[in-house]
């Protein structure tokens, strides 16, 4: 009995198992046919098989762009740059598109690394075209800028304005109209350079002839002699008197005295004129809404220096300096639940 137990084992132990390998139907129909079968074609790039092959394309189009650049840059000694002069030249901001977008402009999900990768070789490139540009290099940085108009925002420019001041605008008339606001008020602002009056012109035109002749009498006529034949000294001519020109400052069609009944509302509408030395030089005609007389004078005064600012550029430092340019932000702190004011709490007593 375990001598035929002993032979079957051994017969099961020497038994052969096939070792070729598996070959699918799908492969063996040429054969059978009797051709070779059609060979597989080669890949339109190089990163087909790295799974995001277009985030890879387009980052090997930077890269060789970026070299052709430099190369470019090199044979016109433009590069290297030393870094006193890379620190002056003028700067260039630039708005790329963020990570969602370009993930769907690349067809493919984009990691954090990936994306400032990517931004990294923009902002070089971009540094190449803005070197070329002050260069006077305007075709080759017309090229470079064709690369990065792909992957910059279509609201560039809408960004890039942010947090500039718009221009003022004046009409046919040499009117201004700027706006002002502090706290809940809001003003709306014309102003309009002075116009002589009739009599005031009469009057510089008479007195111009007489100017000019006691500008040219020579030095010994100006002696007076008396009766004697002694001379009494110098001529004393009486400086002549400073006329302001009378200017109106309207606020909702009502004078400024009359709608704001305080000195103080009444100094601060009036500080811009003081500030640049223009008192009595324009019109002011303002339309205020919201707010109370401290709100309403605040915007007020914004509105007239920056329409003074665009009336006489010179006198825009000082209302700099004077922080007249600029919007007051404080604001009223809202009032807080359980609080009786922002922050007063009421009364606590414990018995």
């Amino acid at each position: 009995m375990n001598i035929a137990r002993h032979v079957a084992w051994s017969a099961v132990r020497s038994r052969a198992y096939a070792t070729a390998a598996y070959v699918p139907p799908a492969s063996l129909e040429g054969l059978q046919r009797g051709r070779a079968p059609p060979p597989k074609p080669k890949p339109e790039s190089p990163t087909f098989y790295t799974g995001r092959a277009n985030y890879y394309d387009q980052l090997l189009v930077l890269e060789n762009a970026a070299k052709h650049t430099r190369t470019a840059l090199q044979e016109l000694q433009l590069l290297p740059l030393p870094k006193f002069a890379r620190e002056n030249l003028p700067p260039l901001r630039a708005v790329w598109k963020n990570k969602v977008d370009l993930a769907e402009l690349m067809d493919a999900n984009l990691t954090t690394s990936r994306y400032r990768r990517f931004l990294a070789q923009l902002n070089q490139l971009n540094d190449y075209r803005r070197l070329a540009e002050v260069a006077g290099h305007i075709e080759l940085a017309q090229r470079v800028q064709r690369v990065l108009d792909i992957f910059e925002r279509d609201n560039k420019e809408a960004i890039l304005a942010r947090g500039k001041r718009k221009p003022v605008r004046f009409d046919e008339f040499g009117r201004s109209y700027t706006i002002g606001r502090r706290k809940e008020s809001t003003a709306r602002v014309w102003v309009i350079p002075t116009q002589p009056s009739p009599e005031d012109q009469l009057a510089s035109s008479s007195s111009a002839p007489l100017q000019a002749a006691a500008s040219s009498a020579p030095a010994a006529s100006t002696q007076a002699v008396g009766i004697s034949g002694f001379t009494e000294g110098p001529l004393s001519f009486a400086p002549a008197p400073v006329k302001v020109t009378t200017t109106n400052i309207l606020v909702n069609n009502i004078p400024l005295a009359h709608y704001f009944p305080h000195v103080s509302d009444r100094e601060r509408i009036v500080r811009p004129f003081r500030i640049a030395g223009l008192v009595g030089a324009f019109n002011v005609f303002a339309l205020v809404r919201g707010g109370g007389s401290t709100g309403q004078s605040g915007a007020l005064c914004l509105g007239i220096a920056k329409a003074l600012a665009a009336h006489v550029p010179d006198s825009e430092p000082l209302l700099r300096k004077a922080k007249l340019l600029k919007r007051d932000p404080r604001m009223v702190e809202r009032k807080k639940t359980g609080r009786a004011k922002a922050r007063k709490a009421y009364t606590w007593v414990k018995r």
